[in-house]
């Protein structure tokens, strides 16, 4: 853990725990993420990776333990925090009959922004996630990457402070990855990353939090893990031993 002031801390779990019945999901799970820092967060299946970023965001409530977004209680702020943070869960709902045009209106009127600001947001995050070549298409009619882009601008149009991302990059190409790095690496967000491919965390990540069976196993920079042979073995190692 490093000494970042309060003020710098935008995403903080303290003892975070969720069980189902005798079943631990996360157990004791204590970690926080500063203000500009892109967390990769990492894990096997099943390592409560997913129920983790569900407590942060609200969308759970944990057993016992805390999470704070911006400094404020999940638990007791749900709609202060929704505003203040973007969610991209893995394989996130989209209408495939839409356009990305009119599934940003529809967001951007659900969010109730007004129509020059949502206008104007609408342009912002179009050019973030290039998407101008396809704005007009049937969002069922892309390709997976540009419907990865399509759910990524719909999380940045309310401006949030936070991004927290399950799997953003599973089952693109090469290329898609590319793209999606690209614009992640160019957001200039808290963000906190949950991924499978380890070739993208040093690309990506300032720090990585590796959990197995909900607890936290390791902590640290990319740097640490140079000295490695390759970082599929050291996640291997580091999963395996602690079974």
């Amino acid at each position: 853990m490093t000494n970042e002031s309060p003020k710098d801390i935008m995403i903080e779990a303290r003892g975070l725990s969720k069980y189902y019945g005798k079943f631990v999901a996360v157990e004791d799970l204590t970690f926080s993420i500063k203000k500009g820092e892109v967390v990769a967060f990492l894990g096997p299946n099943g390592a409560g990776k997913s129920t983790t970023m569900k407590m942060l965001t609200g969308f759970l409530a944990p057993s016992s333990g805390s999470a704070k977004v911006c400094g404020m209680e999940v638990a007791g702020n749900r709609d202060a925090v929704a505003n203040r943070i973007g969610y991209l869960p893995e394989n996130g709902p989209l209408y495939e009959e839409m356009t990305p045009l009119g599934l940003l209106n529809f967001f951007g009127d659900a969010r109730g922004i007004d129509s020059s600001t949502k206008s104007s947001r609408i342009e912002k995050v179009v050019g973030q996630c290039a998407l101008e070549t396809v704005l007009n298409k049937p969002i069922g009619k892309l390709s997976r990457g540009f419907r990865q882009r399509v759910g990524m601008a719909n999380v940045l149009l309310h401006e949030p402070d936070v991004l927290i991302m399950d799997e953003p990059t599973a089952g693109l190409d090469p290329n898609q990855v590319l793209e999606v790095r690209k614009t992640i690496k160019g957001l200039g967000k808290t963000i906190l990353l949950s991924t499978h491919i380890l070739q993208e965390v040093p690309e990506v990540a300032d720090r990585i939090i590796l959990i197995h069976q909900g607890r936290l196993i390791f902590e640290g920079s990319p740097d640490e893990l140079k000295g490695e042979t390759s970082l599929d073995q050291w996640f291997n190692k580091q999963t395996m031993d602690a079974a």
